[in-house]
């Protein structure tokens, strides 16, 4: 598979794309920030465009209102915004952590540049963890993640990766996100972002709970068929012919992931429970759903329609201990 992913480093296990400079751990964020790819800045320039320029040179014109974004080292244009925009720079999303990583225990695990630099991100593990039954260990993480072209705010999310599958998870409380979002007419206030999340112990043992109890739930065939319906297709009604679905390619997917095809499938944790319908629909887009790349597929795990489908998976997972 093709892949745009213009930069990314690593610590740990290669990433299952196997793409990106792997470091070793503990290193300072200066390291980071050049083998993730994000030594560089956002600059700006006004728009201007040439008018009659079919029988002449032309003139050169400016548009005040708006501004061109391109990047410092190869001047490669990244979007057309408003003057109103408020650009986060790439090295912001790593100084973001410095205090996180220096005094709280948090440790940068992955960072990266999607889409030539129109979006970046850093990853860091928080350092909670907890195991379900069958030592199925999943840890907690904070993504933040931005872009330079209006198609994403600024974004801190709290998420969960289970370790067996590298499956993640956006944690929400009571069917609520706990992502908080800047958008880019706004400055973006780091500390007051970290005072938003409260870095919470709380939140991470409510959902961790919960997800305890879709790990206890056990889930007839009927139950798991009637759960992947909903999630992936959108009705409750079983065809007697399966492929007439327009989704029923996905569908199958889903259920051989379930039914022992998944990482982590057979675990007595996932085996015929909740937590393993769950995860068959978060493995799929992770890790098996269609993408034109590499960068499309982490795009859309995290930001795009593929974390839209993982939320009405958790959605209805946490229906059925309801």
């Amino acid at each position: 598979m093709a892949h745009h992913i213009e930069n990314m480093a690593f610590v740990g296990a290669t990433p299952w794309h196997g793409l990106g400079s792997h470091l070793s751990q503990n290193q300072p964020l200066e390291v980071w920030q050049r083998e993730a790819g994000m030594d560089w800045r956002i600059e700006e320039s006004p728009v201007r465009f040439v008018a009659g320029a079919s029988s002449h040179l032309g003139s050169i014109h400016s548009y005040p209102e708006q501004k061109v974004l391109y990047r410092s080292d190869t001047k490669a244009p990244l979007s057309v915004v408003s003057n109103r925009y408020k650009v986060v720079q790439p090295n912001e999303v790593l100084e973001f952590y410095r205090d996180l990583t220096e005094y709280a225990g948090y440790e940068l695990e992955t960072a990266g540049v999607l889409k030539g630099g129109k979006k970046f991100w850093a990853l860091a593990r928080t350092g909670q963890s907890s195991v379900l039954k069958g030592r199925d260990e999943v840890n907690g993480y904070l993504l933040l993640a931005t872009s330079c072209d209006g198609t994403l705010a600024t974004m801190a999310t709290p998420t969960t990766v289970r370790v067996v599958c590298n499956n993640t998870l956006a944690i929400a409380v009571n069917g609520a996100s706990q992502a908080i979002r800047v958008p880019h007419s706004t400055e973006f206030n780091p500390q007051r972002v970290k005072q938003q999340l409260g870095i919470s112990v709380s939140q991470w043992s409510e959902f961790m709970y919960r997800m305890k109890t879709l790990s206890e739930r056990k889930v007839k065939p009927k139950e798991a068929l009637q759960y992947f319906l909903q999630v992936i297709c959108s009705t409750d009604t079983d065809l007697e012919d399966r492929k007439k679905l327009p989704q029923h390619r996905a569908l199958q997917k889903v259920q051989d992931l379930y039914q022992g095809q998944g990482r982590g499938a057979r675990l007595v944790s996932a085996q015929d429970t909740a937590w393993g319908l769950l995860n068959a629909v978060t493995e799929f887009v992770d890790h098996e759903k269609r993408a034109r790349s590499t960068d499309h597929r982490l795009d859309s795990a995290w930001f795009g329609q593929g974390a839209v489908l993982k939320q009405k998976a958790l959605d209805h997972a946490i229906q059925l201990i309801a």
